[in-house]
């Protein structure tokens, strides 16, 4: 038998096994350019470039959804079905982590994301390490540099939010050829140092880049205002009780500086319209876009009502419904509010309407029927293998001139926002809020943070009434809380941002609620029912276990998450 030696490639995004047998490796690869091709040619190592948007090569259980991208975006199974948001309806590996079975053995569709962030960034690396070799301007040279590293912090910022610190490559290329064995290769640094990093990256970047998607800057690529948005947001986290290692007042400034530039704004075309596939407004900062070629999950059939022979997958979970305030400002258990357990759908924040199917609601020529018994969309109605577990459909995302039965070759080209004015706005007036309340304006900014949560409100189709003056900084707290988690549902941000608030064991422990709707004559009846049995959140979850095979690969040098 002839021996085989094998050689072992960690990036620390997994196990690369290579025969390194002569005549195995010489032969000549037909379905791809080699690297002194790409590194020849401007047009194609531009075409690189653009390419590491799109994500590193997908696993097969990858591929039966979308590109992962910067993030998982549109799949069968959304990352709001994690949270208090919803629950994916079929036993998916959602619901291991739901119930708070998450290991590093069993990290189900939280799985992906150390190993396809660090192949991305070993890319950017290269490009970046290679970069001089490749004929072009001197323009274009600086251009597709910051692009590479606002990818590569795109893809810190993901490796943070969910591991915490991290071990930092900065602009190291492994090869083959590197010593494995040496410990600082798996050395995960401090949060904050992670962090600084990240955010000295993005400042390069945007010192670099186009403004915005203006003058012919095409859609989906880097611009200096999806730079500063990404630092928005990391800045906001680092400064939240989580992560302790940042300030409000830099958070309050890298909200003001995205503000500033004053190319974006709260779109007035509706707030459905914005998730769209003709959407190009300007309140979308940075967006995967998709083409007829490259469609994503056809979010229609994959989420519409079984009445409608939809699969009714994400299913919105009453704990949402419930946070959804009334339209004149009030929360349904507030005093004066207005709600009525019998109308429990009358008179909510309009978001609700275009974000959540319930009983009653218009939907594609009749109303949605959830009741029982007879209800056409409850479990006597067809297909009621796909009925709601919790008594409601996702309604955020749907295109109505999309079919439900056969989309495959239309739907599926709604955009993928990644940040929106809206989140700008937001996480502004939270940082505001934590410097001087709600109603000062802090250095370096031009509007308070009540004024920033009232310009969201103030969306056409929206128009929920301003919030009101003279409130103290734990109450508007609260408000900005509940206006994240209305006006960006499912939008992936609840999962991290209940965590970084360090509130996940309240919010991720109530159970995961739905309604029973009991139709006799004339008459419906509401009752509260568990959805999915067994929801549970412990302490050690507020970070992701890195992945069993990741720490085996390192020969145990990487240190595992706390508790796990």
């Amino acid at each position: 038998m002839k021996t085989i030696k094998y050689c072992i490639l960690f990036l620390l995004g997994g196990i690369v096994a290579v025969s390194c047998n002569k005549d195995f490796l010489d032969v000549t690869p037909t379905d791809r350019l080699s690297d002194a091709a790409v590194l020849s040619d401007s047009v194609l190592f531009e075409a690189f470039v653009v390419n590491r948007y799109m994500g590193a090569r997908l696993t097969n259980k990858e591929a039966e959804g979308t590109p992962p991208g910067f993030g998982r975006g549109f799949e069968y199974a959304l990352w709001a079905s994690l949270t208090d948001e919803s629950v994916y309806n079929n036993d998916d590996d959602t619901w291991l982590i739901q119930r708070g079975q998450l290991s590093p053995e069993n990290t189900g569709i939280a799985g992906t994301i150390w190993s396809r962030s660090y192949r991305s960034i070993r890319e950017c690396n290269f490009a970046l390490a290679h970069i001089d070799e490749v004929p072009m301007s001197d323009m274009l040279k600086t251009r597709l540099t910051a692009e590479l590293k606002f990818i590569r912090a795109f893809r810190y910022h993901d490796l943070i939010r969910n591991y915490g610190g991290v071990p930092l490559l900065a602009d190291k290329v492994y090869e083959l050829t590197d010593d494995f064995t040496d410990p600082s290769i798996y050395e995960r640094q401090e949060l904050k140092v992670c962090i600084d990093y990240v955010l000295n990256e993005l400042n390069d970047a945007a010192a670099q880049l186009p403004a915005a998607n203006d003058n012919g800057w095409p859609l989906g690529r880097a611009t200096a205002g999806a730079a500063l948005a990404l630092k928005s947001r990391l800045a906001l986290y680092a400064a939240s009780p989580l992560y302790n290692a940042g300030t409000w007042e830099q958070a309050v400034q890298t909200s003001a500086d995205v503000i500033a530039l004053n190319k974006y704004s709260i779109s007035q075309g509706g707030y459905r319209a914005l998730f769209q596939k003709a959407s190009n407004s300007n309140e979308i900062i940075f967006a995967r876009y998709y083409s007829v070629g490259a469609r994503h999950v056809a979010m229609e059939i994959a989420n519409g009502p079984n009445g409608y022979d939809g699969w009714g997958g994400n299913v919105p979970l009453q704990n949402l419904v419930d946070a959804y305030r009334m339209n004149n400002g009030k929360a349904i258990d507030e005093s004066g509010s207005g709600y009525d357990p019998q109308n429990p759908y009358e008179n909510r924040d309009p978001r609700f309407y275009h974000t959540i199917l319930h009983d009653g609601a218009s939907y594609r020529g009749r109303v949605v029927e959830t009741f029982v018994p007879g209800g056409r969309d409850s479990r006597d109605g067809n297909s009621n293998w796909n009925t709601s577990r919790t008594g409601y459909y996702l309604y955020k995302f749907i295109d109505d001139d999309m079919p439900i039965n056969n989309p495959w070759e239309i739907a599926g080209l709604q955009p993928w926002i990644y940040f929106r004015y809206a989140e700008i706005l937001l996480n502004f007036a939270e940082a505001a809020n934590e410097v001087g309340g709600p109603d000062a304006i802090p250095s370096g900014a031009t509007l308070s943070a009540r004024e920033a949560i009232n310009q969201i409100r103030a969306r056409a189709g929206v128009d929920m009434p301003e919030v009101a003056t003279g409130l103290g900084k734990d109450a508007f707290r609260e408000i900005i809380r509940n206006e994240r988690q209305i006006e960006l549902a499912f939008e992936e941000h609840r999962f991290y941002d209940v965590r970084r608030w360090l509130i996940a064991e309240e919010t991720e422990n109530e159970p995961a609620y739905g309604i029973e709707i009991t139709k006799s004559g004339n008459t419906l009846t509401y009752q509260r029912k568990v959805a999915l049995e067994g929801r549970r959140f412990l302490k050690r979850h507020y970070w992701l276990p890195i992945p069993r095979a990741e720490i085996l690969a390192s020969d145990k040098r990487l240190q595992q998450n706390l508790d796990y």
